[in-house]
């Protein structure tokens, strides 16, 4: 949540802060905010409540400089306004900072030191701000006031802090705790951002920044420094991503493009993962380790959890060994009794997750190993994990999440294959996962190229509907709740997804006469039963759109889905469901690629 960028050394900043918090958009856009300065004593302070169109259009050509910062908002302490939009400024207008993340103990900060102060902002932000201008006041340098706010600010509290001094306008000061930022490499000049996407048409080399490191940051040297002042040096990163893919190019909008890339993101996985013998290639490390664990334990948040609920059906049906999905915010707090050998497994697209995060500090100082799966190399989880495993997405835009959503289940399906084989079972062995996944990138195909009927379906169904749901059961019921998720996210209609079975102790009372119901079919053990519910839905006077793979289908079935092993429906089943989600988002004039009150990445608990 919220995005950070900056930079020194460029006499092209301005724009390069525009375009960069353009990229970050995702992350946050409830107000913007940037400060430049030109070397010469002069700074240039500008911030808009809303998108960074608006604010690009308060900038003007006086706006230059060298050396600048910039963020993106997604609000937590204060609404969003231009007062509260970030870069806050000191009492004594030397200091400028931006921030992600939430200062836990802001307010005893405030009592305790800034009584004196009047603040201009509702924001947590601003009290660190001002602590640093008041010791600063009081005779410290800027590294040493910036290291005692540091101090002060509590071991809960998540954060990002970019920030310049008016007195020292090259240097950039930068310190992290829970919240991700990174610092990249240019040719002459350096940048920071929390995302390397918003930085990828400057340079292609980061740097990592760990927690409680302090880093200064000029045009010639990055200095990074731990918590007693002794440097430390570190190898930057590259990072292979084309800047291309992470534009709209031809398409309306990010959600639609990254629903259209899911088939060759299945291949791609497929490609990535098995070799020209149709072997699996994954760490006989992590093989080895996963294959001691006697309990899996899938810890994610969001459409990542949904993710692990097939995962789950994935290695109990398959590879036979039982496994938990744990929603990552409420295992932090409340975590299970565990099994006497567990594996942890965290579902994560940002690997920035905060809940998830919190779960793997636990997880590591009880010593189990883990596995991380993320679509982002060199992200918190990756690095702290005891393996990582790739998604391979590309840049995955919209804050609705859909391609990483179907690379975690494929990854999972992959992985589950290579474990089995590792342990020498034989229903595994006989999964032909990667034969499988090109069937399901075929089926997706398929299923994309008629997405003007799935619009026509949203207009009719769902376009003006108060609410609606989604029914099914098994690995249907888990698609049932990710569709649901991606209904309501994005167009605002209150979206349930049930377990079919269920409706009839107490749901079923919600069903109206046009009530919109969406059934999803694709195990022939439960079909039966599934479409017996649809029935006594539509009695009720419920709306009933069939989604059924190709082998279930009835003539009256208005979505029909291509055959895929049942186990892997939901790869092909999720397809429509993200289509009516952003159909029906369009339909009704709503932003599909920044719902409201939404941001990509979570990065507080």
């Amino acid at each position: 949540m919220c995005g950070i960028v900056g930079v020194t050394g460029n006499s092209n900043a301005k724009d390069i802060l525009l375009d960069g918090l353009e990229q970050l958009e995702y992350r946050g856009y409830d107000s913007a905010g940037i400060y430049v300065n030109d070397q010469h004593g002069d700074g240039f302070l500008v911030k808009e409540k809303g998108r960074i169109a608006d604010l690009r259009a308060l900038v003007g050509d006086e706006v230059v400089g060298s050396t600048g910062i910039g963020h993106t908002r997604w609000a937590t302490h204060g609404v969003p306004s231009v007062r509260n939009a970030h870069p806050h400024v000191s009492a004594n207008g030397r200091f400028f900072l931006v921030h992600n993340g939430v200062i836990g103990n802001f307010a005893q900060l405030r009592e305790t030191y800034l009584q004196d102060v009047e603040l201009k902002s509702d924001t947590d932000t601003e009290i660190i701000v001002q602590l640093v201008g008041k010791f600063s006041d009081e005779g410290l340098d800027t590294l040493a006031a910036f290291r005692k706010v540091l101090s002060l600010v509590d071991e809960s509290s998540s954060y990002s802090f970019l920030m310049m001094d008016k007195e020292q306008p090259e240097k950039l000061f930068v310190a992290k705790n829970k919240s991700p930022l990174l610092i990249g490499v240019g040719d002459g000049f350096n940048v920071v951002c929390s995302d390397a996407v918003a930085m990828l048409t400057q340079t292609h080399d980061f740097i990592e920044l760990t927690d409680g490191e302090v880093v200064i940051v000029t045009p010639d040297q990055i200095k990074i420094l731990d918590e007693k002042d002794h440097e430390i040096k570190r190898k930057p990163f590259h990072v292979d991503t084309d800047p291309a893919a992470a534009q709209k190019g031809a398409y309306p909008h990010y959600m639609l493009k990254e629903i259209d890339e899911q088939p060759g993101v299945m291949r791609t996985l497929v490609q990535e993962y098995f070799d020209a013998s149709g072997n699996v290639k994954i760490d006989q490390d992590l093989l080895d380790t996963l294959g001691q664990a006697d309990r899996l334990y899938i810890v994610a948040a969001g459409t990542s959890y949904h993710a692990g609920l097939v995962g789950k059906e994935l290695f109990e049906k398959l590879a036979g060994i039982p496994t938990e999905v744990h929603v990552a915010s409420e295992f932090a707090y409340n975590p299970p009794l565990l099994s006497k050998r567990p594996f942890f497994i965290f579902l994560t697209q940002s690997g920035e997750t905060a809940d998830s995060r919190q779960v793997l500090t636990q997880v590591n100082e009880w010593g189990y190993p883990s596995l991380t799966i993320t679509n982002v190399p060199n992200s918190t989880l990756s690095r702290e994990a005891s393996y990582t495993l790739l998604l391979h997405a590309g840049p995955e835009i919209a804050v609705a999440s859909t391609k990483a959503y179907t690379a975690q289940i494929a990854l999972e399906a992959i992985l589950v294959k290579a474990y089995g084989e590792a342990k020498g079972i034989q229903k595994v062995k006989d999964f032909d996962v990667a034969s499988e996944l090109t069937k399901v990138a075929n089926g997706m195909q398929e299923l994309v190229d008629e997405k003007h009927n799935v619009e026509q379906i949203a207009k009719e169904m769902l376009s003006t509907t108060r609410n609606a749901f989604y029914i099914g059961r098994g690995v249907d019921y888990a698609l049932a709740q990710e569709a649901a998720l991606k209904l309501k996210e994005v167009s605002y209609v209150q979206t349930e997804g049930f377990a079919s079975g269920e409706l009839k102790h107490g749901t079923i009372a919600l069903i109206e006469e046009g009530t919109p119901v969406v059934a999803i079919i694709t195990d022939p053990k439960t079909a039966a039963h599934t479409r017996s519910n649809a029935q006594e839905v539509l009695a009720r006077g419920a709306n009933v759109l069939f989604i059924a793979s190709r082998d279930l289908a009835t003539d009256n079935d208005q979505i029909v889905l291509p055959e895929v092993d049942p186990l892997l429906s939901p790869l092909v089943s999720v397809v429509p469901t993200q289509l009516l989600a952003y159909y029906t988002s369009i339909q009704r004039g709503y932003d599909v690629d920044k719902p409201r009150n939404l941001a990509k990445s979570v990065t507080v608990e």
